[in-house]
């Protein structure tokens, strides 16, 4: 009740300054519209945020199974429920953990969640995403705890993998607007296309010299093949077009009129919104980008 009087207290008070200063309050109201407006676009581009969903599950809460080389983790709830989501987390705590991988309790994220590629998010992105994720619907599922034979693997072996492997970035307070400058943001740190694409090692770090050139089945995610997508003509996606690229991403289509599957498929549909939201011009310069990136030689088997 108390906490209830704050809250109504605080937007009398908002309601009296906007009066005091003579703007309406419908402005406020449209200015946060649009916030979250282009929040969801982000979320969307970022694939719906597909790992927080089960398959055929609820959207966003969480519990879905990643196989590590030491255990299993599950992916976090997200909704704005209070006691198993992020209700109850403030928009900082919340930015903190997606771009430092460090929770509202302190306790650290292992790096599957790719806060490491979130931390280059322009400000402006982040700031929306966070305000169109608290518009989610509460949905109470709890988090399973964490599976595995090696017991200070969040407490000590997750700071000694980021000393070692780590590679954080400094978030610009806008993102580029287009060209190929917007591929390489989108696809690094939004889509987050090299996350799934470049093969990890055996304790699942990135091999960055395979920079986006495919993974087996041993060392993709959730044990899936996922293709070579460099300018390689034998191995990778040769000569397709921009055209080509934007397509896929957009429809799930390929130029030769199959169709993608798996997790692919899981962030092009979303959860609802995905890549199949994306904006023309920005699947274009996603294509843009891919098609400059080095043709790597590298068969997924």
């Amino acid at each position: 009740m108390r906490r209830h009087n704050r809250i109504v207290q605080a937007v009398l008070w908002l309601a009296a300054f906007v009066q005091l200063v003579g703007l309406p309050v419908g402005v406020y109201a449209q200015a946060s519209n649009v916030l979250v407006a282009k929040g969801q676009y982000i979320f969307a581009v970022a694939g719906g945020c597909a790992c927080h969903t089960e398959p055929k599950g609820t959207p966003h809460a969480g519990a879905r199974a990643f196989p590590i080389p030491f255990g299993t983790v599950y992916s976090t709830n997200i909704t704005q429920d209070k006691e198993t989501g992020l209700g109850d987390w403030t928009d900082q705590q919340i930015h903190t953990t997606m771009v430092k991988g460090v929770r509202k309790d302190g306790s650290r994220i292992l790096p599957v969640m790719p806060y490491e590629k979130y931390s280059g998010m322009a400000q402006e992105d982040m700031q929306a995403m966070i305000a169109y994720m608290r518009t989610l619907k509460p949905v109470k599922k709890a988090t399973p705890a964490l599976k595995t034979w090696a017991p200070f693997a969040r407490s000590l072996g997750t700071p000694l993998f980021l000393q070692v492997f780590g590679k954080f970035n400094a978030a610009p307070p806008q993102a580029p607007k287009s060209g190929i400058q917007r591929g390489r943001y989108l696809v690094d740190h939004v889509a987050l296309c090299s996350d799934c694409h470049t093969p990890r090692n055996f304790i699942g770090a990135p091999n960055q010299s395979l920079y986006m050139a495919g993974a087996s089945e041993k060392n993709g995610p959730l044990g899936e093949a996922v293709p070579n997508i460099t300018p390689d003509k034998e191995t990778g996606i040769g000569d397709w077009r921009r055209q080509d690229i934007a397509e896929l991403l957009l429809t799930g289509i390929k130029p030769d009129s199959d169709n993608v599957q798996g997790l692919m498929y899981e962030v092009i549909q979303g959860t609802p919104h995905g890549y199949k939201d994306m904006k023309k011009e920005d699947a274009l310069a996603i294509g843009d980008y891919i098609k400059s990136i080095p043709a790597i030689k590298n068969k997924v088997k």
